[in-house]
């Protein structure tokens, strides 16, 4: 009672084989069917949160409208006598000079670099 292979094509294993790929087809249609289901329900489910913050959005700006603000007009008065004190020298022709540091410091430079070259006309080196 055992069947040897043949020379032609074996019609009922193909026919087999196409069954089980057809059922296996079904089947995954039917799972991805049930998970859209399950993530379309999951979806509507976080917007009742949402909808919760924006009601408590909302009574925050109204507190935050109700306390007074803090006056600000001494500190504006402030920069605007400073801005007037620090008034930048210009020229004949109008563009403005950059702040220079004080005359008595410049000459305490000047002084300090002809001691560094004078030492180092001393050794010879310049």
């Amino acid at each position: 009672n055992v069947k040897l292979g043949g020379l032609g094509p074996d019609y009922e294993a193909i026919k087999e084989k196409k069954e089980k790929l057809k059922q296996q087809k079904e089947y995954a249609k039917q799972i991805k069917e049930r998970n859209m289901k399950s993530i379309a329900s999951v979806q509507r489910l976080p917007t009742k949160p949402q909808v919760i913050a924006s009601v408590s959005r909302q009574k925050a700006l109204e507190y935050a409208k109700k306390i007074p603000r803090p006056k600000t007009f001494t500190t504006k008065q402030l920069d605007e006598k400073v801005k007037e004190e620090r008034a930048l020298p210009q020229t004949l022709n109008g563009s403005i000079l950059p702040e220079i540091a004080s005359l008595e410091t410049l000459q305490n430079r000047h002084q300090k670099e002809k001691q560094v070259v004078a030492a180092f006309k001393n050794l010879h080196i310049l």
